[in-house]
């Protein structure tokens, strides 16, 4: 799944991004923006791929999985992600680095993703916190 999903992200083709999940999938992303179905999933990608990723890169790193039965399994996944428009006063933004989470279900038509969710990793950070201004922080309790 993690290599498809790439493969289907580097093509800049939502059609074939979609067609990895279950027409009734959710997909969560790093903000937390949540998609209820294929379609959505599709659309949702499509306008990403557009306009806030047109000239990215997304590779996979380091990827396991955890098979809780003969037809489910949990597939973990590293990606880092280079390339991402520019927007205001970020002229070249960075790498970003991500974990993502697939589950996945084999059914009549083979593997296919049922829920996935991508999330941020933050370096330096073990938790978020919100600023009296409403802001969004990463925090360490640990310092």
């Amino acid at each position: 799944m993690p290599a498809a999903f790439a493969a289907a992200w580097m093509a800049r083709d939502a059609d074939a991004l979609a067609a990895l999940f279950e027409p009734d999938a959710a997909f969560v992303n790093v903000v937390g923006l949540w998609w209820h179905d294929r379609e959505a999933i599709r659309r949702a990608h499509a306008y990403g791929l557009e306009v806030l990723f047109p000239d990215s890169t997304l590779t996979v790193g380091r990827t396991t999985v955890k098979p809780l039965s003969d037809t489910v399994s949990v597939v973990h996944a590293r990606m880092r992600l280079t390339g991402q428009s520019a927007l205001g006063d970020v002229t070249e933004p960075g790498a970003r680095h991500t974990i993502f989470s697939f589950v996945m279900r084999c059914g009549a038509d083979g593997w296919r993703c049922a829920s996935a969710h991508n999330t941020d990793v933050v370096a330096g950070a073990e938790s978020h916190i919100r600023t009296e201004a409403g802001d969004l922080r990463p925090a360490d309790y640990r310092t």
